[in-house]
This record gives C-alpha cells, sequence and structure tokens, in this order.
C-alpha cells in the first residue's frame, strides 16, 4: 500500500532522541499509512531497537559529509513516495495521532501549502513557532530588547501565521515539489522562512493547527555557541537580500 505521508527525521548524533520519537509514533499514529526516511548527517551507532517493532518502513540515508537542514530533507524528498511529505525535528515529542487531524486541516482549509501543530514547551507553555515575517526593523528591536511581531494565536481552531518554525511542517507533495523544496544556501536558519515566503509568493497559505500540539524538548546549546551565531546572521543577511524578502515586501497584506 502506498504510504499517505513521508516523514523525513535527520539526526545529528541525537538517535536517543530518534528512538523516543519514533516510539510515539509507533504508539499514536499506527494507524497511518507512513513510511519513514531517517538521514544520519553524522556518523554514529544505530542501535537493532531503534527499528525494531514497527509497521512502518524505513529509508536510510547516511551522509559522507554533513549536510544542511534543507539539502538533507530535499534529498530525502527525493527518496519520498507519500502523498505528504513531514519534516520533523528529532526533539518533538507528540501524544495522540498527529497526521490525521493536519491532513484534515490541508484537504479542507483552502489552498494550504504547509500546516503545522501548536508547538509546546515540556512545562506547557506555548513555543513562539507561528511569527509574521522578519522585517528589518524588528531585528533591530530585538537587538535592544524589545518584543518581536509574532503572530498573535487567535481563536479558533486553524489560523495562518505568515511562517512557522521548521521543527514540524506538513506539506501535500505536490506543493513541495512545485515549490523547489528548501534552499539549499541556508546551510541553517532561516529556511523556513524562506520557503514560507515562496509559498506566499505562489499562491498558498500556512496554516497552524492549534488543536493539535506537539511538545519540544529543544537542547538550547547552540545558543552558546558562536559557529551557530555566524550561521544564523548569515542566513538572517541572505533571507533580507533575497527575491522573497522583496516579493513579500510588495504584496498586499492578508486578509
Amino acid at each position: 500500500m502506498k504510504p499517505t505521508v513521508t516523514v523525513s527525521i535527520v539526526s545529528h548524533k541525537q538517535i536517543d532522541l530518534v528512538a523516543e520519537l519514533l516510539a510515539d509514533i509507533r504508539d499514536y499514529c499506527k494507524d497511518e499509512a507512513l513510511e519513514l526516511i531517517l538521514t544520519l548527517n553524522l556518523p554514529e551507532v544505530m542501535p537493532f531497537s531503534v527499528m525494531s517493532g514497527y509497521a512502518f518502513p524505513f529509508k536510510f540515508i547516511h551522509n559522507r559529509l554533513p549536510q544542511g537542514f534543507g539539502e538533507n530533507h530535499n534529498q530525502a524528498f527525493k527518496q519520498a513516495s507519500g502523498d505528504f511529505f513531514c519534516v520533523l525535528n528529532p526533539d518533538i515529542r507528540v501524544g495522540r495521532n498527529i497526521f490525521a487531524p493536519l491532513i484534515e486541516a490541508l484537504e479542507e482549509g483552502g489552498h494550504i501549502g504547509l500546516v503545522a501543530p501548536r508547538v509546546i514547551h515540556p512545562d506547557g507553555g506555548v513555543e513562539d513557532s507561528a511569527r509574521h515575517f522578519p522585517t528589518l526593523g524588528e531585528i533591530l528591536r530585538k537587538v535592544i530588547g524589545c518584543s518581536s511581531r509574532r503572530s498573535p494565536l487567535e481563536p479558533g481552531n486553524i489560523v495562518f501565521p505568515d511562517w512557522v518554525a521548521g521543527m514540524f511542517m506538513l506539506f501535500p507533495a505536490s506543493v513541495f515539489r512545485e515549490i523547489g523544496g528548501f534552499d539549499t544556501r541556508y546551510f541553517l536558519y532561516y529556511e523556513d522562512v524562506d520557503l514560507c515566503a515562496r509559498l506566499r509568493l505562489h499562491g498558498y497559505r500556512v496554516a497552524l493547527c492549534q488543536d493539535v500540539t506537539v511538545i519540544h524538548n529543544a537542547r538550547r546549546t547552540s545558543h552558546r555557541n558562536l559557529k551557530y551565531l555566524r550561521w544564523h546572521v548569515t542566513s538572517m543577511l541572505r533571507f533580507f537580500m533575497s527575491g522573497s524578502y522583496r516579493g513579500i515586501r510588495h504584496m498586499p497584506d492578508k486578509k
């Protein structure tokens, strides 16, 4: 049977987190037709238990050299056979069948190119995973300690932010293919912003399904690493100089 959803997970020596996520999917999403593509971006030993006891098929990619976020998921998409393509970080945990309601939102929402769940912290707080497109003024306000222009979580199940964070993204495979996937010039950071901007330029909406929640058990060590800061600044500047940013700046506000 053809899988409905292809799930792409990339591990950066995070196989323990991957094992926990796969156990969640096994326990709560067993009625879905899934296939999973696991990319090992760095060499690591994968215990047999990671693959055991699952009804859905696995595909594995072992990178010879580390690749960026977008490039990893784009190469996984080349092997995907599902009608939908899900980008999923290893540090996400789920506690219910997340795919069925998200697919329903995609199919009933009207020209939606991407849907994401509401993301919460382990302590129950709502994560800032859905926002307005960034502006240079907003970046300056953040530098001096002012709050960002994040999208308010309005009442209702489906809301339409400008962009959602790349920790969990579900696309119709045809839409991901149409826009060319992620821009691989972004090694890390802002590739999710850029992709959502290109969706907007292609006439698609980005949706957040607030009735579906996942837990983001983030490991924030990268915030203290100058290499990651350099990637962040480089990607931010690339976005502000991109055709995607110029395009959305001249589009009318969404209704």
